[in-house]
């Protein structure tokens, strides 16, 4: 069942002196792992008020409202939809739910969420400190070559010994085996076309003049657009990987609001 959506949230990607950001007493997480952490797509319940820093040449961001989100949008979308739940897990001081959540979202080529679990396995927050595997993660993270991402895989590469090194090649291995954008983004396709086709209906997944309707508070019935549900680029998948270019190449997004998501199964390995 979906959760009430998450409020606005400013992204913002401080330098590493600044110290740390405590979302709670009990958690505290360190200004660049926060920006990592929050939510790749814009949305807003009023366009009048949607802002963000992947606005393009080819128009303005895509949208995810609370209506799209209640409609099942991110049975489509796991790696969107893992990354939210694991931010609340983080938000609820349960660090360690939280990293199984972000490694669930990087099964589906998520590379903010492997940022985070680079940070985390860095840190020893929720997870054992492990800078092998911090590196591991951090390099693929980097691996469609996003400054911020890059940076932080240089900044631990500078701090690590000889031997930490050399077993963190051979954890990345491991890794780009099964989380590599050349697995893990056609994981992340085959979801997509199976849920297009499964809505639509259509081999082809054509939407023509399809509505959607969901039950919303109170029973009332909301309605949307099938072109507004399914926008190009968050269903088609060389618009979705060039869109998530566009918004984290140079750095962090800006701010962004999202809605509720749903819970699916998975069964990716640990590391």
């Amino acid at each position: 069942m979906a959760q009430r959506a998450l409020p606005s949230m400013l992204v913002f990607a401080p330098s590493l002196s600044e110290g740390t950001f405590s979302m709670n007493s009990r958690v505290s997480i360190s200004p660049p792992v926060l920006a990592l952490a929050l939510v790749l797509v814009v949305c807003s319940a009023s366009p009048a008020r949607a802002t963000s820093t992947a606005e393009s040449d080819t128009g303005p961001a895509p949208r995810i409202t609370e209506t799209m989100a209640m409609a099942g949008f991110y049975s489509a979308h796991p790696d969107l939809m893992w990354r939210l739940s694991a931010m609340r897990e983080l938000e609820r001081a349960r660090p360690d739910i939280a990293i199984a959540q972000f490694r669930r979202a990087a099964k589906y080529a998520d590379k903010p969420s492997q940022a985070m679990l680079a940070e985390m396995y860095w840190e020893g927050t929720g997870v054992e400190r492990d800078r092998a595997v911090a590196y591991a993660w951090s390099d693929l993270s980097a691996e469609r070559g996003w400054l911020l991402f890059l940076a932080k895989r240089e900044a631990y590469w500078a701090e690590m010994n000889e031997t930490d090194r050399a077993r963190a090649l051979e954890v990345g291995r491991e890794l780009y085996a099964y989380y590599g954008d050349d697995v893990a983004k056609e994981r992340k396709e085959r979801v997509l076309d199976r849920e297009r086709k499964s809505a639509t209906g259509s081999r082809t997944g054509f939407i023509g003049g399809m509505r959607i309707k969901v039950p919303g508070p109170g029973g009332i019935m909301r309605e949307i657009s099938g072109d507004e549900y399914y926008q190009d680029e968050l269903w088609k998948p060389d618009r979705y990987w060039a869109f998530q270019d566009r918004l984290w190449r140079n750095g962090a997004p800006g701010q962004v609001t999202v809605g509720a998501a749903e819970a699916i199964d998975s069964d990716e390995p640990a590391r």
